[in-house]
């Protein structure tokens, strides 16, 4: 058993790793601002988080080129580019009167008034990237969740902020309650964690079978939370068990609640939508897209339109009520980066890399560096890519049996200072099987 949970966490972490691996792309945006299709496309990297108005009429979206950006749902169009975190934006909240927050993988929180090209106010005091966001109900408050184990809530009007400390791993996941009354966070290590927003500030503590990705709390105080295993898990307000479905089988890593509590999306690492109707606990149907991560999922004011933004750049457009595409040629693709290693444990195992790592020569980098001809290279050294202090002061050539040590011990350990979050392969077959797909996909 210990095996198996070691095995989810370290997939999950692998799968997760795109989120603030060494530094983020830069990478000019060409945006269309012409009335477009039902996909909305401009970022030039994969779009991590989404945001949509109560009205339906706009939205923001973060991205790993290190932009969001302010769209229009009317016109299916750009309005402005956000251009200020020094990494990629894992994080959007929209406050009302048009405001947004933006936080990113370089540990920062910016808010944003309409038509300004610089934040009105920043937030800084984490010290790991922040991977998700949430305003509460009354929009006096927005918390943040980072892989420094923290949770904290900012006061949008002025005042310091709340750390709420307690978890042992990375916090990918917070939500509040829809009576403002609890705060929920979710986290790497195996926890669902109710904090009480009034009073003692002593969490309900939920142990949980897997690693979690993600959390969606319903107007009828229910909780949901999405696992490294592929399973939605139901939680009653003061975090009793209510149920599970599975979504599929990989890890799940973001969710959302439809506005009328019907339908949960939940959005996976390979590349497909889980529509599930909450009350009857069942799945209805899987939206199918071209095969990449869906970092993103948001539901429209009619709870039956579905925003998804994913790795191959674009935001689309769904019917959550027939599982259909709104535009038709939403499911183009390049194809699958890895069909020609299909049946190969290594390449399987890399899969969960592929959204933002190239192998071949001549491919770019993206969010992050190419790993063509990595072996018999020194650490920092891939061409055109801009790495961290940190790394380029290590005395470490990429072998066989240093990317397998680097997966046996964990970055921290082993490069210090990197970006990249703590993970291991605790398998050595599975080890092995990786660094023999990497050795035939990246020779020069």
């Amino acid at each position: 058993m210990q095996q198996r949970m070691a095995a989810i966490a370290s997939f999950a972490r692998v799968a997760l790793s795109a989120l603030a691996i060494f530094a983020a792309v830069s990478i000019a945006l060409a945006v269309d601002t012409t009335a477009a299709l039902a996909q909305l496309r401009g970022h030039g990297g994969p779009v991590r988080a989404l945001a949509i108005s109560a009205d339906g009429q706009s939205a923001v979206s973060g991205s790993f080129d290190s932009t969001a950006i302010r769209w229009s749902l009317t016109r299916n169009a750009a309005e402005q580019v956000l251009r200020f975190h020094a990494d990629a934006v894992n994080a959007v909240a929209l406050l009302g009167e048009g405001r947004a927050a933006t936080a990113g993988a370089d540990g920062r929180i910016a808010i944003w008034s309409p038509g300004k090209t610089e934040p009105d106010t920043l937030f800084e005091g984490h010290s790991a990237p922040i991977v998700a966001l949430a305003a509460s109900p009354d929009g006096a408050t927005l918390a943040s969740a980072s892989w420094d184990h923290t949770v904290r809530l900012w006061p949008l009007r002025g005042g310091a902020p709340l750390v709420l400390d307690g978890h042992s791993q990375n916090v990918n996941g917070v939500a509040f309650t829809a009576d403002g009354h609890a705060l929920v966070s979710v986290s790497y290590d195996l926890s669902v964690r109710i904090w009480p927003l009034s009073g003692a500030q002593t969490p309900a503590v939920v142990a949980m079978p897997t690693p979690l990705n993600a959390v969606a709390a319903g107007t009828d105080g229910e909780i949901a939370v999405g696992g490294a295993d592929g399973r939605i898990y139901f939680l009653t307000a003061g975090g009793a068990p209510a149920g599970e479905v599975a979504a599929g089988p990989r890890p799940v890593i973001s969710m959302a609640i439809s506005p009328d509590g019907a339908l949960l999306a939940a959005a996976g690492i390979g590349g497909t939508v889980a529509v599930i109707d909450r009350k009857a606990r069942t799945l209805l149907r899987t939206l199918v897209g071209p095969g990449l991560p869906v970092w993103s999922v948001a539901f429209m004011p009619d709870s039956r339109t579905l925003l998804t933004g994913g790795a191959d750049n674009i935001i689309r457009r769904w019917n959550a009520a027939t599982g259909e595409p709104v535009d038709p040629i939403l499911l183009e693709t390049a194809g699958d980066p890895l069909s020609a290693y299909a049946g190969d444990r290594g390449a399987e195992i890399f899969r969960a890399c592929v959204a933002c790592h190239t192998l071949g020569a001549g491919q770019a980098n993206r969010a992050g560096p190419s790993l063509h001809g990595i072996f018999g290279r020194r650490i920092a050294t891939a061409p055109d890519y801009n790495f961290s202090d940190a790394l380029k002061r290590l005395d470490i050539v990429w072998t066989p049996e240093t990317v397998a040590k680097l997966f046996e011990i964990g970055p921290q350990a082993y490069t210090p200072g990197t970006k990249m979050p703590e993970q291991r392969i605790g398998s050595e077959q599975d080890r092995a099987a990786l660094v023999q797909f990497l050795e035939r996909a990246t020779k020069k």
